[in-house]
């Protein structure tokens, strides 16, 4: 079974918009929620561009994630909310 882990940056919109798009991927996907990075298969950071501190936040990451994409290469990087 594939893993999803979800990082949410910004308001509580986003909170709520990332338990829904974990519901949704469970649901049609069978994905099971991880807290461990290291373990996903998919890796959703959900983000808001008006908080600009969250924006700065979510490319840091993205920065970091690369290298993990180099040791899996089959793992998906997604990036979401109001951007």
């Amino acid at each position: 079974m594939k893993k999803l882990y979800i990082k949410t940056f910004g308001c509580q919109m986003n909170e709520y918009d990332s338990e829904k798009m974990a519901d949704v991927l469970h649901s049609t996907q069978g994905m099971d929620q991880t807290d461990e990075i290291d373990d996903a298969d998919v890796i959703l950071l959900n983000t808001c561009s008006i908080r600009e501190k969250a924006q700065e936040k979510v490319f840091s990451d993205l920065g970091r994630l690369r290298e993990l994409k180099q040791l899996k290469p089959d793992l998906l990087i997604g990036v979401g909310g109001c951007v």
